[in-house]
């Protein structure tokens, strides 16, 4: 771990000597730990809301769901054929009736006996297995049945759930499945925690808005976009501040505002360059700095602390910087502010379909573009931490390790979906 110092951006009040800062540079799985860390700590009572089912897919739960009843409340089939019973085979046996799903008053299977089934469908009194179709040769009201083990193709009463059993925990994002189990234990409406407001400010000057059309030396603002469209897909509701200039006064004054809201993102100006600003900026307004350098490229220059009771962080601009810091860094800061209790950074192995090689000594993110099924990877070409039209033909970046140089066709490597 090593240290660096930030000078404040104004002078010393007369007689006064400067603040000078000490903020630690730290490696990729120990800054990752520090926002997860921090932010962890420092969470009290969230807010919570209650929303409708219909509105609740990608929310996070702000209470623990238990079932309402055993599920299933009685023997289910689990395929389509006939229900027996194991002790009469193998045998022929007289087909005596049909059960559909929704029946609800059956007799007990008597001996030499079998029912056809429906998968769903209750399984009759006296029935411990269920053949499939396709294994008992029907002749009229007859089947050839041959052996089959007790419990064969059968659900037992309770054996998904018990009643009153807790089957989600608080802190649990909401998806599809989750979803059809509220649905399925009579929920129509639930919970959660609410959305965080995150403050997103772009600095520079040779910023315009998306709507502009900007001279040879300007860019428009497409950091405060991207980094919109992350934030809502991590559950968040964005903020999107005016871009500010690379001045002081102004500066300070659109970092105030964001400040109101529950997480600060600034987008560029946390370099070396002598109007690289933010870092100054923030320690006149008395920020603790946790780190302000990662080990990784792209996005070394990445800024985390916290100011007036609000965490902030300082991307670096170039627009793959911006993003990759986002997902790594910044998406567990916002999935434990939007109430959930484990972020977890989704990277996976997949193996390299061209030779690859990167100079070591720090963690890279490379983009890549994967298979339909994730299993392969190949590297794209790019020009650099600008370059978005790279960045908008990958679906994953390549994580390559600091202490490794080279990688062969077929070799596996950590991938980072986005």
């Amino acid at each position: 771990m090593a240290f660096r110092s930030i000078l404040p951006a104004y002078g010393p009040p007369p007689g006064q000597l400067a603040r000078i800062v000490f903020v630690a540079t730290l490696h990729f799985a120990e800054a990752r730990q520090c926002v997860v860390d921090r932010v962890a700590a420092a969470l009290t009572a969230r807010a919570v809301e209650e929303v409708a089912l219909d509105a609740a897919c990608g929310r996070v739960l702000a209470e623990g769901i238990c079932a309402d009843r055993d599920y299933p409340p009685l023997a289910r089939s689990l395929r389509d054929g006939f229900a027996v019973r194991s002790q009469d085979l193998p045998g022929r046996l007289r087909v005596a009736g049909v059960v559909r799903a929704g029946d609800v008053s059956l007799r007990e299977l008597g001996r030499g006996e079998t029912v056809e089934i429906m998968t769903g469908a209750p399984v009759p009194p006296g029935a411990d297995s269920v053949l499939m179709l396709e294994r008992a040769p029907r002749d009229g009201e007859w089947i050839a049945a041959p052996a089959a083990p007790p419990g064969q193709f059968i659900a037992p009463p309770a054996s998904e759930a018990r009643s009153g059993e807790w089957l989600l925990a608080a802190g649990r994002r909401i998806g599809p499945a989750q979803i059809a189990l509220l649905a399925a234990i009579g929920r129509t409406d639930v919970r959660v925690y609410c959305r965080p407001r995150v403050a997103v400010l772009s600095t520079g000057d040779e910023i315009v808005d998306v709507s502009a059309q900007p001279l040879a030396h300007q860019v428009r603002d497409s950091n405060a976009r991207s980094l919109a469209a992350q934030l809502r897909r991590a559950g968040a509701l964005p903020v999107i501040l005016p871009a500010a200039r690379d001045a002081i006064e102004s500066l300070r004054a659109l970092i105030e505002r964001g400040l109101a809201a529950d997480l600060l993102l600034v987008s560029g100006g946390v370099s070396a360059g002598k109007y690289d600003l933010v870092e100054r900026v923030l320690s006149d307004l008395g920020a603790e700095f946790f780190f302000d350098r990662v080990l990784i490229r792209p996005g070394q220059p990445l800024v985390f602390g916290r100011v007036r009771e609000r965490f902030f962080f300082g991307l670096p601009g170039n627009p793959a910087s911006t993003l990759v810091t986002f997902e790594v860094f910044a998406r567990a800061a916002v999935q434990l502010l939007s109430g959930e209790t484990d972020p977890r950074l989704p990277i996976a192995l997949a193996r390299l379909t061209a030779d690859f090689s990167h100079q070591p000594g720090l963690t890279r993110f490379l983009p890549a573009l994967l298979t339909a099924d994730g299993a392969h990877a190949t590297p794209l070409p790019w020009r650099g931490s600008s370059d978005i039209p790279a960045l908008a033909r990958a679906d994953a970046f390549l994580v390559a390790r600091p202490d490794r140089e080279t990688w062969k066709a077929g070799d596996l490597i950590e991938v980072l979906r986005i």
